[in-house]
């Protein structure tokens, strides 16, 4: 079952919706009610990132439960990769798709979904690159099972989270219901664009979905 009976997947690249990476574009339409994209074989393998002006709408149609804890996540640190990063918050676009951190720097929480640390999947999305350099995830694909990523919210706590697994996902065949379905305790997906630049659609091909675990609250 997808979270909120709406499939959500999401994204890539960089100029335009959400995606995360110097440019990649939507990551696929986005999936309907009831729908369930099964989950690619997954892969560590590192994000393609070439340089360039691209565009990056991207996060598919997430639609999750709206968020029910009063503290929000300011902020998202990942120190096996030298991530210290702002975030925004992420909403659908008219067209259902996630909207793209609008800093190359920052990364996004989907504030519509799972506040981090509640019970369910939080997501987070950051850009890979920029039209001229790294970007805040450009390294999310180094995590290995067992790195930590802190998420510090409004009321001063932090929430830590420990990585499970990695997966690499065609944008054609985003693992829904495993990045948005429910969940029996708090989990937290890191998402950015992978695979290759297509430069006909002016997007990348893949998406890169970290996995993540409570740990400590």
């Amino acid at each position: 079952m997808v979270a909120g009976g709406v499939a959500v997947v999401l994204v890539a690249g960089v100029a335009t919706g959400v995606a995360v990476a110097a440019g990649s574009g939507p990551v696929g339409a986005p999936a309907t009610a009831g729908a369930s994209a099964g989950p690619s074989g997954g892969s560590t393998s590192g994000s393609s990132s070439a340089g360039g002006d691209r565009d990056i709408s991207g996060f598919q149609d997430p639609a999750a439960p709206a968020a029910k804890s009063t503290a929000t996540p300011v902020r998202v640190t990942i120190p096996a990769i030298g991530v210290d990063a702002s975030l925004e918050d992420l909403h659908r676009g008219s067209a259902g798709e996630l909207d793209p951190p609008k800093g190359w720097d920052n990364a996004g929480w989907f504030s519509d979904g799972i506040v981090p640390g509640e019970v369910g999947p939080a997501v987070i999305a950051g850009h890979v690159d920029s039209p001229t350099s790294a970007a805040v995830f450009f390294r999310l694909d180094e995590l290995v099972s067992g790195d930590q990523i802190h998420v510090a919210m409004s009321d001063g706590s932090t929430r830590t989270f420990t990585v499970d697994r990695t997966e690499r996902a065609a944008k054609s065949a985003f693992p829904t219901s495993d990045v948005y379905g429910v969940t029996p305790t708090p989990t937290l997906r890191l998402i950015t664009c992978d695979g290759t630049f297509d430069t006909a659609t002016g997007h990348y091909t893949d998406n890169l979905i970290v996995f993540a675990e409570l740990s400590d609250s």
